[in-house]
């Protein structure tokens, strides 16, 4: 470990890190020093994340998973399991936006896509990898929220009771983990940033009104850094 490569020696899994945040947190602590985890649907996005990490001198490996799949959580927890002896860092960036509208309105489909990917996926992976965290000397849990979780909106029902509920899961993970060994967790609401999710809510924003993704990577990988307290919450402004 040196300096300018804190995380030297460390493994970091980033799901959602084909694009937006995700990919931009992944490349942020790759050039910290980390060997990230890149995990999503696409693999060819995943590899062009993965490419632009070793072209910086990083060190990255895809593991393309559907979170959304019976079985692909386990598979991919097993898939680090066989390759390394301890996950030092957890950052959950995938999510899914269903199409805002009235509760009354809300498309079945799209709920339950959304029930899937931001709570039962997160609970899988918080049970599949807590054995690796558990084995990490001071393993990092971090999941990106969304203010509707907490301030109810409407039309956003669909989107916030889903966040609402992974706010949940991992502030009681949080204090679960507070007295039974090192793992910490953090919650960060990003706020307004350039990414697919927000355009396809703002669709007449101005994109370059709002802060890029990177500035978003380079908190998280701050906050990775530090020495929080589990539990702890920000919103990036």
């Amino acid at each position: 470990m040196t300096q300018d490569k804190p995380f030297e020696g460390r493994v970091a899994l980033v799901t959602g890190a084909s694009r937006g945040i995700g990919a931009a947190t992944a490349k942020a602590l790759a050039a910290k020093g980390a060997h990230v985890i890149l995990t999503a649907r696409d693999d060819s996005a995943l590899e062009r994340v993965e490419d632009e990490i070793h072209q910086s001198g990083g060190t990255a490996t895809i593991a393309p998973v559907d979170l959304t799949a019976g079985d692909g959580i386990a598979r991919l927890a097993q898939a680090i399991a066989s390759r390394w002896d301890a996950l030092d860092m957890l950052v959950i960036c995938a999510a899914y936006l269903p199409t805002l509208t009235p509760i009354t309105q809300i498309d079945p489909k799209q709920f339950n896509t959304a029930i899937t990917t931001n709570v039962l996926a997160t609970q899988a992976l918080i049970a599949g990898l807590h054995p690796l965290l558990k084995r990490a000397d001071a393993a990092r849990v971090i999941g990106l929220t969304s203010s509707v979780g907490d301030e109810p909106r409407a039309y956003w029902a669909a989107y916030g009771s889903t966040k609402a509920a992974f706010d949940n899961l991992l502030q009681s993970y949080a204090q679960e983990v507070a007295n039974t060994g090192s793992i910490r967790v953090a919650i960060v609401d990003p706020g307004a940033t350039r990414t697919q999710m927000r355009a396809k809510a703002y669709p007449g924003e101005d994109p370059q009104s709002v802060k890029p993704p990177e500035d978003v990577a380079k908190r998280i990988a701050a906050l990775l850094e530090a020495d929080f307290e589990t539990g702890h919450r920000e919103r990036v402004g």
